[in-house]
């Protein structure tokens, strides 16, 4: 910028985008001087240089206040996950279906784990048949992303918020003034923005710590 500038001569372009042409370094930082501008470097990589005529100040706090709104507007996407065992309990099902409604409510997706040990290994179909059951039940609020699929002794489905129960959770989640207050953030384990990591079920969820059973007997 202005004089750290090293080119002999640059490609000007004026404050409202007009084409100056080539002209010589010092020609341009008279020019900047002139009308109180700064001679600013858009395209260094260029033969020869592109440089602007422009008020960085003024250029800086505008790109910070788009960053800001961006980061606003952003729609984040957090995996939450579930754990269930094929022969859960139907008072612990009831309450691990509660948070994964409460996850697709707030427009996360869920991942949901049953986890099978020993000979329920042998009967997958179990598992397929709670999964299902899940599927069913939660219809209003999202469909399945990832269908019912074996890994190792788990069997996992993916559900995802429908568009609109995402869209009112944005919507509410912007009217509270942020993207996603602080103690959730804390629940998914990652930053705002973005696709975040899988996150185990928190504290909310009636855990104690990451290393909690959560699968239910």
């Amino acid at each position: 910028m202005n004089e750290q500038i090293r080119a002999r001569e640059v490609r000007l372009v004026g404050p409202e985008g007009e084409q100056v042409g080539i002209v010589p370094l010092e020609r341009a930082l008279q020019l900047a001087a002139d009308v109180d501008l700064d001679l600013v470097e858009v395209a260094p990589m260029a033969r020869p240089p592109v440089c602007k005529l422009m008020d960085f100040g003024k250029f800086k706090y505008e790109s910070a206040l788009k960053a800001r709104e961006a980061r606003r507007n952003q729609q984040q996407t957090v995996i939450k996950e579930m754990k269930l065992r094929p022969k859960i309990d139907p008072h612990d099902y009831e309450t691990k279906k509660g948070h994964v409604v409460r996850f697709l409510k707030a427009g996360d997706k869920v991942k949901v784990t049953i986890m099978f040990r020993g000979r329920e290994q042998s009967r997958p179909e179990l598992g397929y048949r709670l999964l299902r059951r899940l599927e069913s039940e939660i219809t209003d609020l999202g469909y399945v992303e990832a269908a019912p699929k074996q890994d190792g002794r788990n069997m996992i489905m993916v559900l995802a918020p429908h568009r609109a129960v995402k869209a009112s959770a944005v919507a509410a989640t912007a009217s509270r003034g942020g993207p996603r207050d602080r103690a959730a953030e804390e629940e998914s384990g990652a930053p705002a923005g973005g696709e975040a990591p899988v996150a185990a079920e928190t504290a909310a969820a009636g855990e104690t710590g990451p290393t909690a059973d959560t699968s239910g007997q």
